[in-house]
């Protein structure tokens, strides 16, 4: 096991204590559950009960479900705890400054890199690569790579997810417009959208925050040619194609959209599944919170994202967590045991078949379009036909968050996009810069 360099690790508090996650799960909500622990960390017994955290209630049943397997196959208990987002963050920071950490836990790509750097994962390389269960062949490359660091694995992929658009059947039959079938490009979802938007305010066609940045924005950015991180690894803001897509997202803000306070103060998951817009974009990680709204049941369904109108290419993004363990924990044989369980191919399509989410494994996933009838989830699998990884460096969330603050400036109407762009540049190469 590696040993804790505790000036690193106290740097590491310091900068997670300035900084909150972005992206997938994250506003799927959390909170306690029947069988949610408290905010304090577990740290199982040696040979005893583990303690696992995740953020996201929508996925709670299903994996309670697989853990309960895990039991009933191995013999160790397990506790699941569903920790708010920011609180999760909150308890791992806590548990790197030596308190209590969960023993296997969530990991995002944002963060990989802080955690695996700092001797605050416990590394699983020999054991997986002793594993005669694991086919580690059958993961992305993208996600396996994240989850490594100077050559040692320090979590294993849990899921994939993709990027597609939500749409208000009602809204769109109202308007006598016909459904989106994967057909349209970005020109038509932004005459559409136009459609669908009420001169008083009572309807609006789509919605996205600055922070809505893999579930929106980026995707768009992408398709049209531009890009986030260029292929040095510096900013894609100053490339003409990326400010072109974003002054493109500018005007679907300024007239197909709420204005910025409401959608900020209420969320666009909460928009749409309230009817008070006609589309939003969302990553697949929401599907099991949108099959427990009553609304969104009823009323919407799915479409894959728009394409460019010169290329036709329709690109999602696509990112994925990691099952990880603290070095910490008193039963590290256990927890990798739980790993290599939620790893494994049948899990994995367990996984599925429950509609916790899509799946890492390659060739499951279609169990997860399977596990329900109210919505038409294929889109999320065709999507994966043309992904770009989201991105990513050492330190992401250093110039992430202020990429998303610059935004909130053109969305409220306080600076114009290009300026705002030119702006984030800088950010970004000057704290791309100092990750070196």
């Amino acid at each position: 096991m590696k040993r804790r360099n505790r000036l690193l690790t106290m740097g590491l508090c310091a900068a997670l204590a300035t900084t909150t996650l972005a992206g997938c799960g994250g506003s799927a909500g959390g909170g306690g559950g029947d069988n949610a622990g408290g905010n304090g960390g577990g740290g199982g017994d040696a040979g005893g009960k583990l303690t696992v955290a995740i953020w996201d209630n929508g996925q709670q049943p299903g994996l309670q479900e697989i853990l309960n397997d895990f039991t009933a196959a191995t013999g160790i208990e397990t506790q699941l705890q569903v920790i708010e987002w920011n609180s999760y963050w909150t308890l791992l920071e806590a548990g790197a400054s030596g308190g209590d950490m969960p023993d296997v836990f969530w990991m995002h790509s944002n963060e990989a890199v802080r955690y695996m750097s700092n001797g605050i994962l416990l590394d699983i390389t020999d054991k997986v690569n002793a594993s005669e269960t694991l086919e580690l062949d059958k993961f992305p490359e993208d996600l396996k790579n994240m989850y490594t660091y100077d050559g040692k694995i320090y979590a294993l992929p849990k899921d994939m997810d993709t990027v597609a658009i939500w749409y208000n059947k009602d809204m769109f039959d109202e308007a006598g417009i016909p459904y989106p079938d994967g057909s349209w490009t970005w020109d038509d979802f932004y005459d559409i959208a136009k459609q669908l938007t009420k001169e008083d305010g009572s309807q609006f066609g789509f919605c996205a925050n600055p922070s809505n940045e893999q579930d929106t924005w980026m995707n768009t950015v992408y398709t049209l040619g531009g890009c986030v991180l260029n292929e040095e690894g510096k900013s894609g803001f100053d490339d003409p194609k990326t400010v072109a897509a974003m002054e493109f997202i500018d005007k679907l803000v300024k007239e197909t959209m709420p204005p910025a306070s409401t959608m900020s103060e209420t969320g666009t998951d909460v928009l749409f599944g309230s009817g008070k817009v006609a589309m939003i974009s969302q990553g697949s990680w929401m599907v099991a919170a949108f099959k427990d709204n009553e609304y969104i049941a009823q009323h919407a369904d799915v479409a894959r994202l728009p394409k460019d109108p010169e290329t036709g290419r329709s690109i999602s993004l696509y990112n994925g967590l990691g099952w990880s363990a603290s070095a910490g924990t008193k039963n590290p044989d256990g927890a990798y045991q739980l790993i290599e369980w939620f790893a494994s191919k049948d899990m994995q399509q367990k996984q599925a078949e429950l509609g916790v989410t899509m799946a890492a494994y390659e060739g499951v996933s279609d169990k997860w379009v399977d596990n329900t009838d109210l919505f038409n989830l294929q889109p999320y699998l065709d999507a994966m036909d043309d992904v770009v990884f989201r991105p990513a460096t050492k330190s992401t969330l250093a110039w992430w968050n202020p990429m998303v603050e610059e935004l909130k400036k053109p969305w409220n109407g306080e600076e114009d996009m290009a300026t705002a762009c030119a702006n984030i540049t800088q950010i970004m190469n000057e704290k791309i810069a100092e990750e070196n």
